[in-house]
């Protein structure tokens, strides 16, 4: 491991908040500068509280990516709601991120709100600026200061990451002054059962977004590292109805099979090491009622 600058360090955790689809997956992952949160083009993918470490010259920054903030209808949506909020809770920077595209609707003025109701200021970051007019954008970004809630606003787009460096300077200069948290490498504070979920989760909602939107969760039954470096995982698909298994599993396992392949390579990728993956797929009826679930996704079980 390279030696820790010697120079004054740094440390800070960063909330990403936002509506869902906002794009804070992505900007995670720019500014992480590895694949820590799952991205799909499905809204409220992400379920889970997953952190990613990013360095900046003498800081370090945690970046807390919470799920979107949205009107909860099911105890998994209250459940995932209430994840954003009390991430949001426990940095000492709050980053709300806005889809520029879609501007201030209903989501974005809510969770305005619920920040002024808490008295919580936030950086403002605009995203998908690759895809606005620059007037647009001006006038957007104008509005939303006027709101009294915003210190600073940021344009980026984190699919090309224009700004994005700009972005991460100034959330290293908030960071206050103290010893680094995690050591140099560590680029996510999240279970390696628990990405490994998320992996092939993603994989599903690429595959099979239309024909199973929300029905479906994943789970890491065993993780066995082997002798020869490599690792064995079993996961389990479940789904809600029997109709959904076969949907997963295809004609003749194509389907299963397909998911396999395509979540064993992106794991390999990730862990660096070969991957022997099992899937299974199960019906689990009220999956999303079982508390037993929510711990796994490190989520609160909301009554």
């Amino acid at each position: 491991m390279a030696e820790m600058p010697q120079t004054e360090t740094r440390c800070g955790f960063v909330a990403l908040i936002g509506a869902p689809n906002a794009g804070k997956s992505t900007l995670l992952n720019a500014l992480v500068g590895a694949k820590v949160a799952i991205v799909t083009h499905k809204v409220q993918t992400t379920r889970t509280k997953i952190t990613g470490i990013g360095l900046h010259e003498n800081a370090q920054l945690i970046f807390i990516d919470t799920p979107g903030i949205f009107a909860p209808k099911r105890r998994l949506d209250r459940a995932m709601v209430s994840a954003a909020w009390k991430g949001s809770e426990d940095a000492e920077t709050t980053a709300l991120l806005v889809d520029a595209r879609k501007g201030v609707n209903d989501e974005v003025e809510h969770i305005i709100a619920g920040l002024k109701d808490a008295k919580r200021k936030a950086v403002l970051v605009l995203n998908k600026i690759d895809l606005v007019r620059r007037e647009n954008l001006l006038a957007l970004a104008q509005s939303l200061y006027e709101t009294g809630v915003f210190t600073e606003t940021f344009m980026v787009s984190a699919l090309t990451g224009d700004g994005v460096n700009d972005l991460k300077a100034f959330l290293a200069e908030q960071a206050p002054v103290g010893p680094w948290m995690y050591p140099e490498d560590q680029i996510a504070d999240v279970t390696m059962r628990l990405l490994a979920a998320e992996i092939t989760r993603e994989k599903i909602y690429l595959r099979l977004h239309d024909e199973l939107p929300y029905a479906t969760t994943v789970e890491t039954e065993s993780w066995e590292d082997r002798k020869d470096g490599s690792v064995k995982i079993t996961q389990v698909i479940h789904v809600e109805r029997d109709s959904q298994k076969g949907i997963v599993i295809g004609r003749g396992g194509s389907m299963l099979k397909l998911l396999g392949q395509m979540a064993r390579e992106d794991m390999e990728e990730n862990f660096e090491r070969k991957v022997h993956l099992f899937l299974h797929v199960r019906v689990t009826e009220r999956w999303a009622d079982d508390r037993t679930m929510y711990k796994d996704m490190g989520l609160d079980y909301v009554e």
